[in-house]
Parts: C-alpha cells; sequence; structure tokens
C-alpha cells in the first residue's frame, strides 16, 4: 500500500487569521505533516500563505 499525501493552499493574515487556520486544520482528515509558511520580505516581512501537507493514507 502506497502513502498518498495532499498540499493544501491556505491563504492567511497572521494577526488575524488564527481561527479560520484552527478551524481548517482541525476539519482535515488525515494527518499533518508539515506547514510551510511562504515568506515574503518585500515591502515588509510578512505570511502571506501557507502550504499544509496532509498524510492521507
Amino acid at each position: 500500500m502506497s502513502t498518498k499525501y495532499r498540499v493544501h493552499h491556505f491563504n492567511i493574515v497572521m494577526t488575524s487569521d488564527q481561527a479560520k487556520l484552527e478551524q481548517f486544520l482541525n476539519n482535515l482528515e488525515g494527518e499533518i505533516i508539515a506547514i510551510i509558511p511562504n515568506v515574503t520580505w518585500f515591502p515588509k516581512t510578512q505570511v502571506d500563505f501557507l502550504l499544509i501537507v496532509e498524510k492521507v493514507s
């Protein structure tokens, strides 16, 4: 049996989307393997989206 993964793209505003992220993560059926932030440096340092890797089998 092979292991399968899903990668989710999650847009986020780090200062206001904590509840939105929590709800999204709690609704996933598989195991969360990694959360990878996309950090932008210009014009200011911020995280604009997350890649969330989910193991589904």
